[in-house]
């Protein structure tokens, strides 16, 4: 019997499996949350770390803003609290008695950061300001997932304005681009299709949103990271100004950007297989485990392997040796692979007497016998090989799901099983509405060059429609 439900016999039930066998994360005590648990917490804290430099690369600092925010803070962008309204979590008692005006759980930081925004601003010395929070967040999921949509999550969420609008549309695209989808590809090997977000998909009360879109194995749309310009609606409700260098008083210019644990889920349903995780060597919290298959009498295959993973440590390698000889090997090689580390090198007491090991990777489950003094370098080769495999074979199950379309009928049918493409004049506002009607949405604009629409209304525009999480 497999370990995993298989991805074509039910997906969503082999995902729960991956998040349980792997030992990921699992649903927390209270409805929509989660408890993510050391092995999922180690990518995750990579991931951060990762994003954490490239936003600082970017010219942003990190802050903290409070959880707790007055409901008064919202009301002040009436698009933006009626975007929200469906899920917020409100306080209305503490101490024992209700508060005298309710405090909402932070959904995003908008509007409390915009309160401090106005008061660290006077002139046009202080700008740009450019601000970053790593925090969590509560959103009232009606179907919470694991990872995808939960009650809870952890994200980043940057905030940033500007004494004008090219400025603020300039780095609004700088960490679209920079940040998010060089990470994303880069750093997770997950191409993705980044465009401009719709009318009816935008972030509640921006003036644009663009997105990055990555394409899972069952194909499936996920919507990884976004990047907002909010024009200068937020910074007139919360009186974001700034004297000019001509003395007078100008209006701010904002925008915000955030990437949460959703990419976390994205991981494993781009590179996931019936096996397990498979994460890339970049991401990999341990990129290889040298594993003892059986040991002699005297310990001489143990010893050998922690040597092979001494030299791999010193070569740069995250390794980890796994010289639990009283477990079955066929046990643990199962639990390397749902694991997903990347390189598994494999040691017994016949491979140490033709003074060999045995190296696997867990993309291709590809074998190859290596002689002991030649197991460092290989290791490290495949560890750069296995990023490239990675990246390549997803751009690959990608470019395949996409499926190029002339009329509405033919989109709702691409559809259903991957992505299709077509151009926005066909569809339009009208044709949107109708895909939602099937389930599907239009996840964004891109022109044919790949470049971004600079409206809603560029008519070279493709829309990509798929069904998404």
């Amino acid at each position: 019997m497999p370990v995993l439900t298989p991805q074509r016999e039910d997906f969503p039930r082999w995902y729960q499996d991956v998040l349980n066998k792997a030992k990921l994360a699992e649903n927390g005590p209270a409805r929509g949350t989660m408890v993510i648990r050391p092995t999922g917490y180690a990518i995750w804290e990579r991931m951060q770390a990762d994003l954490d430099a490239r936003i600082k690369d970017a010219g942003a600092q990190n802050a903290y803003f409070p959880l707790l925010i007055p409901m008064n803070f919202f009301e002040r962008e009436a698009e933006h609290v009626e975007g929200f309204s469906p899920e917020l979590a409100v306080v209305t008692h503490g101490g024992g008695k209700q508060l005298s005006e309710p405090l909402a759980i932070r959904p995003t930081s908008e509007a409390v950061i915009g309160e401090y925004m106005a008061k660290w601003i006077d002139s046009y010395r202080d700008l740009p300001l450019l601000l970053n929070q790593w925090a969590n967040v509560v959103r009232w999921e009606l179907r919470p997932r694991i990872f995808l949509r939960t009650t809870e999550f952890l994200w980043q969420e940057g905030h940033t304005a500007h004494g004008g609008e090219a400025d603020a549309r300039d780095y609004a695209r700088l960490i679209l681009h920079d940040v998010y989808e060089r990470f994303l590809r880069d750093v997770m090997a997950v191409p993705v299709i980044v465009g401009r977000k719709t009318a009816k998909e935008r972030f509640a009360g921006a003036a644009n949103t663009m997105t990055c879109e990555g394409i899972m194995r069952d194909g499936k749309a996920l919507q990884m990271a976004t990047s907002h310009e909010l024009g200068q609606r937020f910074a007139r409700a919360f009186d974001i100004t700034y004297s000019s260098a001509a003395g007078s008083s100008e209006v701010c210019w904002t925008t915000s950007w955030g990437a949460s644990t959703r990419m976390l889920g994205g991981l494993i349903m781009c590179h996931g297989d019936d096996n397990g995780l498979v994460l890339p060597p970049a991401l990999a919290p341990v990129q290889a485990v040298v594993v003892v298959a059986k040991d002699n009498a005297d310990g001489a295959v143990t010893r050998a392997a922690a040597t092979l993973a001494d030299h791999l440590r010193a070569r740069g390698v995250r390794v980890r040796l796994d010289d639990n000889v009283d477990a079955a090997f066929g046990w643990r090689a199962t639990d390397w692979d749902l694991q997903g580390v990347p390189v598994r090198v494999e040691l017994g007491p016949r491979d140490l007497d033709q003074n060999a090991a045995t190296v696997y990777r867990r993309d291709t489950r590809e074998k190859t016998a290596v002689g002991l003094d030649d197991v460092g370098a290989r290791v490290a080769d495949l560890v750069e090989a296995i990023q490239a495999d990675m990246l390549a074979a997803a751009t690959a199950r990608r470019d395949a799901a996409v499926t190029d379309c002339t009329t509405i009928d033919e989109a709702r049918d691409a559809a259903q099983t991957g992505v299709a493409r077509l151009l926005w004049a066909t569809v339009g506002v009208a044709g949107e509405e109708e895909l939602a009607a099937s389930g599907l949405t239009v996840r964004c604009l891109q022109r044919g060059d790949g470049t971004l629409p600079e409206s809603d209304d560029d008519g070279d525009a493709l829309a990509y429609v798929a069904r998404a999480y």
